[in-house]
């Protein structure tokens, strides 16, 4: 509830407060986020047996140089704690996607390095996960939603936005 008087600058022509709108733009993007990255996840899972979180693993090793990552790097750019990234690499490392190196820099770091299977579940994966993404997501936004998203959320993050998507040729353009 606003404390702001019905006819002040701070509501909308429909009487909604600029508090309210804040709240209901939160909301929304929770649930437009919820839903899209739910049903990605069941294609994933169904299409191709992987969880969401290990193609993004993937996506990740593979735009990488040399393919791997620092496991703390890994973990910050997927957001994960370092210990549910260890559970995860020795799932993803059972599986033959990945494996683990020593850091020669650093004996006390790893680094998580892509396989070669892992890079063919990658390319596997990817065109329907991308047609998931149009589908889900992008097929739902025109040009000027789609620039101000960039926008919005660019502020957010506080990192500027990519000029075009992270891409290694057509395994990742949308």
């Amino acid at each position: 509830m606003s404390l702001a008087p019905e006819n002040s600058p701070a509501h909308d022509s429909a009487g909604a407060s600029a508090g309210d709108r804040r709240a209901t733009a939160w909301r929304v993007f929770l649930r437009a986020h919820a839903t899209v990255i739910g049903e990605l996840e069941r294609e994933m899972q169904e299409g191709e047996g992987l969880p969401l979180t290990w193609y993004d693993i993937l996506v990740n090793l593979e735009c990488a140089p040399n393919y791997r990552l620092r496991m703390q790097a890994l973990a910050d750019s997927i957001l994960l704690s370092r210990s549910g990234l260890t559970r995860l690499m020795d799932r993803m490392a059972a599986a033959g996607l990945v494996r683990r190196e020593p850091c020669p820099e650093d004996r006390r770091g790893t680094y998580a390095a892509l396989t070669d299977n892992g890079r063919q579940a990658l390319q596997h994966a990817a065109p329907g996960h991308l047609a998931g993404v149009k589908r889900h997501f992008l097929s739902k936004l025109g040009d000027d939603d789609v620039e101000a998203l960039i926008l919005a959320l660019g502020k957010v993050v506080k990192a500027p936005a990519p000029a075009s998507p992270v891409s290694t040729g057509a395994l990742h353009s949308y």
